[in-house]
Order: C-alpha cells, then structure tokens, then sequence
C-alpha cells in the first residue's frame, strides 16, 4: 500500500492547507447571503456517504480501514456501493468543498482536486489492486458497472 496516512488526515491537512492559502494567498476572496447555509448543506451532505458506507460495511462484517484492504472479507457492491465505489472519500471532497467556502478564497479550491489526485493515485489505485487480487472478476465487473467517484 502506498499511502501510509488515513484518509481522515489528509482531510485535516488539506483543510490545514486551505487555512493557509486564505491567511497568506487569499486569491478572489469572496462572501454571499446564504454562504452558511451551504457550508452547512455540503457538510451534511458529506456525512451521507460515510455514514451509509459505514452502515454496509457493518452489515458485510468486514473492515472499514482503508490502511488496510487486504482484510477485506466480503465485496461490498450493495446499498450505496450500487452508486459509487468510494462513498466515503466522496464525503470527504463534500466536507473540502464546504471548508473552501468557509475560507471563502478562490485559491482554497485547488486543494480540491489535488486532493482527489492524491486519493485516486496513492489510496484508491492500490486498494483497488489488493481488491482486484483478492476478489478477481467479480471485482473486475464491479468495476466495470460502478463509477469510482460517482
């Protein structure tokens, strides 16, 4: 496995990033009527992926870490897994987006997709390559019909 941070840390630093971006390189910073009720609606947006993944996961008995894949007892492709393979980092981009408008600079949005380039890269390619040995065509067809993202 490539990545040795959880992805919850990433989060904390690519927030940390944003933070600083704001402070030291506000680009097009930015306010709106309503700006909290969207950081509150992408942040409880967030929690509905994660919380549903975690809810599948319980339900298959098997483990949510993503440290780890390899101990990864069942394929999960029910419940929200019909819609996406990695709800719980779609969450997570949820939760980026409502702290960029936090911050409320333009040039708190890059972190976005670097994050997303990070995860894709060092946390999904190589969980997907345990996935892929551990549970062979069934997961190549999973692949197949269900987006990584959304």
């Amino acid at each position: 496995m490539s990545l040795r941070v959880p992805p919850p840390i990433l989060l904390l630093l690519s927030i940390l990033g944003m933070y600083l971006l704001s402070r030291f390189y506000p680009v097009m910073t930015f306010d709106f009527d309503g700006k909290s009720l969207l950081i509150s609606m992408l942040c409880f947006i967030g929690v509905i992926p994660g919380f549903t993944a975690i809810i599948a996961f319980a339900k298959a008995n098997t483990t949510i870490d993503p440290r780890y894949p390899q101990k990864t007892s069942r394929l999960v492709t029910t419940g929200i897994y019909r819609f996406t393979r990695n709800p719980m980092y779609l969450g997570l981009v949820f939760f980026l987006f409502a702290a960029a408008f936090y911050f409320s600079a333009l040039s708190c949005f890059v972190v976005v997709p670097v994050f997303i380039w990070v995860m894709n890269n060092f946390q999904i390619e190589p969980e997907e390559a345990v996935l892929l040995a551990m549970f062979g065509e069934d997961y190549q067809h999973y692949c197949q019909t269900v987006r990584r993202w959304c």
